[in-house]
């Protein structure tokens, strides 16, 4: 196989992180300027197109021959980009980005060569972001600049040279971490998956643009009318301000306010006598109740034949492997309560405003919840919606061979009263509504939702627990109840953690349950990861491991990673529950992958998918929702005995029941 690095820099005058990479190339003032190449290592080649250089016949002739892989670090940009004026098949690209995310490193050229440790010769130039905005992004006219809204390469010849030099330099530092990642491959298994999710990204999904419109429309002339009456009742030159508001409060109650979170504001509003500071605190809560960033994000990025398209990043999640969300962050969405969603849809598309406030009440809070009906299926067509029932806490079940809880699941799936009933050695029949038993269910709720990776105490607090209407005090004996009913799942936090552990300290690979962890590296290019094989053959890696003493003085797995507080890539500490988190994360994961390829390969067409749920564009004569389901349920080969369950529904537009 001939192996070809490229980087490319273009322009276009739309905005790439608000739109997304598919309206930006679709832009008609869309070109490349730079194309930067190496052939199997060798010195790169820069072809200056801009100033008229052409691509070589050769190279051109590369980009569509199956006998040579494409290579670049975040190859769906090069990728799409490219076969706006050239040919070249998804299935020859292999993305470096994605081969760093699968080794456990992060995302971004110049943080994953830091991480990687990269010489400087190899490393991503600096200067990088502010050559792109000179050349990359339109420029603001002046008088300075004779009123152009474009810098060319002639008009910066000394900084266009430098660019050129920063474009080679980005193949060199991909080439150089492709190299150190190069003996732990992407399988081809994921190679295909990923394949499958370009194209899904690539096709998109259609949206309500009226709705959008109309939604647009409210919010503004809802938030005039507010902010209007606001000053009017305050004189305050901006009652957004925490700040002013805080203090006008101070000064119309005599009260000191220390912040106006969303609780504190709830909990003014029932306190004070006050009428005009409690209508105050209204308009804020009325305010605050939603945002429209995600229909501005979608009038951004819609496309001109109504799509929104790169919705979803693979392999966004660090070891994982699940996706994260990208432009609308289709993962983190609003519910709906409305029961009336599609005339509230035509109230907002009509823009109805009063008949939104006499039927809904708030229309900022109905505007929110409007957010996933605006995906909408192509014309003709209907969503099926799929969504696996409870999966992590099947998957952990299985994996731990916790037999009860799989029982549960291959029969009536009641797992919250199933849990309580274990818990508090009451009969599973007397936990229904009209029986006092029945609040035990809120007890095996939480406890479900909470407790399965060695979560304690806080973990119910942080999971609601105390807004539940349990008490702090009754938290412990909760923990120990849950612990006590499922021995297996407690058994597998210890056995993995002692296995990582064991591994570390001795360099034998160790199996649990349908689990190998092993200790691998790399002497030629420095890599040395802690890996986790996962029954469908996929593997975790956890980079440059090691054992420390944790705060308890005993030992513990410590590896480097992102730190997802700070965001910065630093030390992270590890334990046998947050271990066993990841791997049935990850199993879930490979479940819906699995799913996603099953589906697509029966002609259903994915156009997005979130957390454990399948959203498919379909003719209505085929939206049969009971046979996605059975494909769902269908056992996989690599885990034989894991009790799959899907439900949904079919619908006009995007919602959650």
């Amino acid at each position: 196989m001939i192996h070809l690095s490229i980087d490319i820099e273009t322009f276009s005058s739309i905005n790439l992180g608000k739109a997304g990479l598919y309206k930006y190339v679709q832009s008609p003032d869309f070109e490349i300027l730079l194309f930067a190449y190496s052939l199997d290592g060798e010195p790169v080649q820069i072809v200056d197109l801009a100033q008229g250089e052409k691509i070589p016949f050769s190279i051109l002739q590369m980009l569509a021959d199956p006998r040579v892989i494409k290579h670049a670090y975040n190859a769906p940009f090069e990728w799409y980009c490219l076969n706006k004026f050239y040919y070249s098949p998804l299935e020859q690209w292999h993305c470096t980005m994605f081969h760093g995310l699968y080794c456990g490193y992060t995302a971004g050229l110049a943080a994953t060569g830091t991480a990687l440790g990269l010489p400087e010769d190899k490393k991503k130039m600096g200067i990088g972001k502010a050559l792109i905005r000179l050349f990359c992004l339109p420029c603001k006219p002046t008088a300075k600049n004779g009123h152009r809204t474009r810098n060319m390469h002639y008009h910066e010849p000394e900084k266009w040279n430098l660019f050129k030099e920063y474009c080679k330099q980005d193949v060199v530092t991909e080439m150089e971490i492709e190299n150190r990642l190069s003996a732990f491959p992407v399988s081809d298994q994921e190679q295909r998956l990923w394949e499958l999710d370009q194209r899904m990204n690539a096709d998109g999904v259609k949206v309500g643009q009226e709705l959008i419109e109309g939604a647009l429309y409210c919010h503004q002339t809802i938030t005039d009318s507010l902010m209007e009456e606001a000053i009017s009742l305050s004189g305050l030159d901006n009652p957004k301000s925490v700040q002013q508001l805080s203090k006008w409060i101070e000064q119309e109650t005599g009260e000191e306010t220390a912040d106006l979170t969303k609780e504190t504001v709830k909990s003014l509003i029932k306190i004070t006598d006050n009428d005009v500071v409690k209508r105050m605190l209204e308009i804020r809560q009325e305010l605050s109740k939603t945002s429209v960033k995600k229909y501005t994000a979608m009038k951004e990025a819609v496309c001109l034949d109504g799509r929104v398209r790169g919705l979803l990043q693979f392999y966004g999640a660090n070891r994982t492997g699940r996706w994260a969300g990208r432009i609308v962050q289709v993962q983190n969405l609003p519910r709906s309560y409305i029961e009336t969603l599609s005339h509230a849809r035509d109230c907002v598309k009509g823009r109805k405003i009063d008949a939104l406030k006499l039927i809904y009440g708030s229309v900022p809070d109905t505007l929110s919840q409007l957010i996933r009906t605006a995906f909408v299926p192509s014309k003709g067509n209907l969503f099926v919606d799929a969504d696996f029932s409870a999966i992590e806490a099947r998957v952990i079940a299985w994996l731990a061979g916790e037999q009860w809880r799989i029982d549960v699941f291959n029969s009536h799936g009641k797992i919250y009263e199933a849990s309580a009933s274990q818990m508090f050695g009451v009969p599973i029949e007397l936990i229904k509504k009209g029986n006092p038993e029945y609040a035990l269910r809120q007890k095996g709720k939480v406890a479900e939702l909470a407790l399965g990776y060695q979560g304690a105490s806080g973990a119910l607090i942080a999971m609601g627990a105390l807004n539940m209407g349990l008490t702090e005090e009754e938290l412990p004996e909760i923990v120990r109840r849950w612990r006590s009913s499922n021995k297996r799942i407690v058994d597998l936090w210890y056995s993995i953690e002692n296995a990582a552990i064991s591994v570390m300290k001795t360099g034998q690979a160790a199996g649990v349950k349908n689990i190998i962890i092993a200790h691998e590296g790399d002497y030629a290019t420095g890599q040395d990861f802690l890996t986790i094989t996962l029954p469908s053959g996929r593997k975790l890696f956890y980079a440059r491991p090691f054992i420390a003493q944790n705060d308890w003085g005993k030992d513990s797995i410590q590896y480097h990673g992102m730190n997802q507080n700070t965001k910065k890539w630093e030390t992270v500490p590890t334990y046998g529950g947050k271990l066993v988190e990841n791997i049935v994360q990850a199993i879930a994961r490979d479940c819906l992958a699995e799913n996603i390829k099953r589906l697509s390969e029966l002609g259903y067409k994915v156009v997005f998918h979130v957390h454990d749920e399948v959203i498919i564009d379909c003719p209505k004569e085929y939206a049969d929702l009971d046979r996605v389901c059975e494909i769902m349920s269908q056992p996989i080969p690599w885990a034989q005995g894991l009790p799959l369950g899907a439900d949904g529904f079919t619908a006009e537009f995007y919602k959650k029941e």
